[in-house]
């Protein structure tokens, strides 16, 4: 009962800025209603394309570049740590294989740190981080591309007092008494 309370003060609170006919009907005083661009989503995705975040400038939403490049710069960063490693691990494995005895995982011993084998399995498991941080990086691109799309499509929503569900009260019924109910008003 109390939240059709409060939902009847937000209701009659918000008629201030209209006016009611002698039916009952509500007619709103205001025209909120904005210019639609079918073609700012595509804006803003080829945007992005351009220059990851510059589809979120392009609708307002700065807030989210400094993640877009986070995130991107987070999957470059291990793409490119993981081709580092990869490419020691490799060029240890091609001295071993001419002959030389003095890679860094060979130790200062007769028996080496890490044997042939362990450089072979590095250098696969390595290769497969490093392919997997491009798809991440690759993915998470694509991500931002498709976010500023999505975004200035939402930006288009029509959120006009036009569109409305109110909940009522109707106290004009011959056996006086309150029916509660909720109205959808779609005004043309």
């Amino acid at each position: 009962m109390t939240l059709f309370c409060l939902l009847l003060c937000i209701s009659v609170q918000a008629q201030d800025d209209k006016k009611e006919l002698e039916e009952g009907v509500v007619i709103s005083t205001e025209n909120t209603s904005r210019q639609l661009d079918p073609l700012r989503p595509a804006k803003a995705a080829f945007y992005s394309a351009i220059l990851p975040g510059l589809g979120q400038a392009y609708n307002k939403k700065y807030w989210k570049i400094p993640i877009v490049y986070a995130a991107i710069g987070t999957g470059l960063y291990f793409y490119i740590d993981n081709n580092n490693i990869y490419k020691r691990y490799r060029n240890a494995y091609k001295r071993r294989l001419a002959g030389f005895t003095d890679d860094e995982f060979y130790g200062t011993g007769e028996i080496p740190f890490l044997s042939d084998d362990a450089l072979i399995r590095a250098q696969r498991t390595l290769k497969r981080n490093k392919e997997l941080s491009l798809l991440v990086t690759v993915g998470l691109y694509v991500l931002n591309i498709i976010e500023a799309n999505v975004n200035a499509h939402l930006l288009q929503y029509n959120l006009d007092d036009n569109l409305a569900l109110k909940p009522h009260i109707d106290f004009n019924n011959p056996n006086y008494t309150a029916q509660m109910g909720l109205t959808l008003n779609i005004n043309f």
